[in-house]
């Protein structure tokens, strides 16, 4: 059995949290929301934050990447790994 930890997403982010976008990983069946979302602003290093999700359902996301304001489906969002977990400083391990 693999030990691999899965990256956290945009998706799981916290409504306010300060993140930093990772990488991208589209999946099989949308392999163009990748290109997509780089187009929107989406690359590695660049900051983001999840402003507010709808109701009912949490879908769409209200999202800032640098000073763009975007809705993304959840599907979408899910493609936006962040790094680490932005809480806790540079490596987000302050908090365990």
């Amino acid at each position: 059995m693999s030990a691999v930890l899965q990256a956290p997403t945009l998706a799981q982010a916290v409504i306010g949290q300060a993140h930093r976008v990772k990488a991208l990983q589209a999946p099989a069946h949308a392999p163009e929301w990748k290109q997509m979302l780089e187009e929107l602003g989406f690359v590695a290093g660049e900051h983001v934050a999840v402003l507010a999700r709808a109701l009912p359902g949490a879908d769409p996301l209200v999202v800032r990447i640098g000073q763009s304001t975007f809705a993304l489906r959840r599907a979408e969002a899910e493609c936006v790994e962040l790094e680490g977990a932005a809480s806790g400083g540079p490596s987000g391990a302050a908090h365990a």
